[in-house]
């Protein structure tokens, strides 16, 4: 009897610590009739699926996985159609309930997510570099017309505007980690988006961490990448 009543408390214990740990996803895909959706992370380089429901009819939807700690993830819509272009949004994952609502026609850019800060930074941080990957497109389109009429002086001019995009992209990242050091997607950015930054300056991001963030799975990546 006593031995029955140990392993029932075992079991309260291991299954009160999942709880405690689990992320739940739910939310809506407007205009979705049919298709699968997807909870996705990338372990040991290799993009895989935690879990996934299909979709018959009712566009809503509800994931769940165990989670350490404040992590990238995907969610990976397959609309049955071959189709894979813009199907994919990236997210910081986090312990407890996030909600996600878009749209069929928009999966990607037109998404709305709350219960996570990290993720609410994250679509904040990707509108603006967004824009500087568009003007980006639009200087190439000018550079490669300039090669093609052999035009120098239009090639000199581009290239010039061109650094400096790169320089302020560069920038924005290395102020927005610096911004937004309380939260884990300050390693992240770093680490992610400006890796070959000068040591220096990976050195100021990490700096302004707290301890808890330090010790965040992006936060140690980020001080191998700071450290001479």
């Amino acid at each position: 009897m006593k031995k029955t009543s140990l392993i029932s408390i075992a079991l309260f214990i291991i299954c009160c610590n999942s709880d405690q740990n689990q992320m739940i996803v739910s939310g809506k895909v407007d205009g979705l009739r049919k298709g699968t959706i997807y909870l996705q992370k990338e372990l040991d380089s290799t993009i895989v699926s935690l879990d996934s429901v299909k979709i018959n009819g009712n566009s809503d939807f509800k994931l769940s996985t165990v989670i350490d700690e404040p992590d990238i993830y995907y969610l990976y819509l397959n609309k049955d159609d071959g189709d894979s272009l813009n199907d994919i949004i990236t997210f910081f994952g986090n312990k407890g309930e996030i909600n996600i609502n878009t749209r069929l026609s928009t999966f990607d850019s037109s998404y709305e997510i709350s219960g996570s800060k990290n993720s609410e930074l994250l679509r904040e941080y990707f509108s603006i570099i967004r824009k500087y990957n568009l003007q980006n497109l639009d200087l190439l389109e000018i550079f490669y017309n300039a090669q093609i009429n052999n035009n120098q002086k239009r090639i000199d001019s581009v290239n010039e505007k061109l650094e400096n995009l790169i320089k302020r992209k560069y920038l924005y990242s290395l102020n927005f980690s610096i911004t937004n050091s309380e939260n884990e997607i300050s390693p992240y950015i770093a680490v992610s988006q400006i890796p070959d930054a000068n040591k220096d300056l990976l050195k100021k991001v990490y700096d302004t961490l707290p301890e808890n963030i330090k010790v965040s799975k992006y936060g140690k990546v980020l001080m191998e990448l700071s450290v001479d």
